[in-house]
């Protein structure tokens, strides 16, 4: 006997964030379940957005909607992946001091 599946459906959330634009908070711009998740997926990787898997986060962010901005409780979380994604990107704050010399400059 087979047992039904208990496979949710893939979810995504796409959030933008531009400092320099003054905006107060990371926006959801996109988000959707099964084929539309795989869209939005295929779509940020094509555009070479960097991608974040975390069922737990997307459920937060799956509540919010299309244009609204990230609540204060997620601003931590956010700002650390927002952070490192720079990091993975190569870019680093002009303040920023490579004390233990283990980043490189050259690429």
């Amino acid at each position: 006997m087979k047992k039904p599946s208990q496979h949710k459906p893939r979810s995504a959330v796409g959030i933008k964030y531009q400092a320099d634009n003054k905006q107060q908070a990371p926006t959801v711009i996109a988000k959707g379940f099964g084929e539309l998740a795989e869209e939005i997926i295929a779509l940020a990787r094509q555009e070479g957005v960097l991608i974040h898997e975390d069922e737990h986060l997307a459920g937060f962010l799956n509540q919010l909607d299309l244009g609204q901005e990230i609540p204060r409780e997620l601003y931590l979380v956010i700002a650390e992946l927002i952070a490192f994604s720079y990091v993975l990107q190569g870019k680093f704050p002009d303040s920023w001091h490579n004390i233990h010399g283990r980043i490189s400059d050259q690429a």
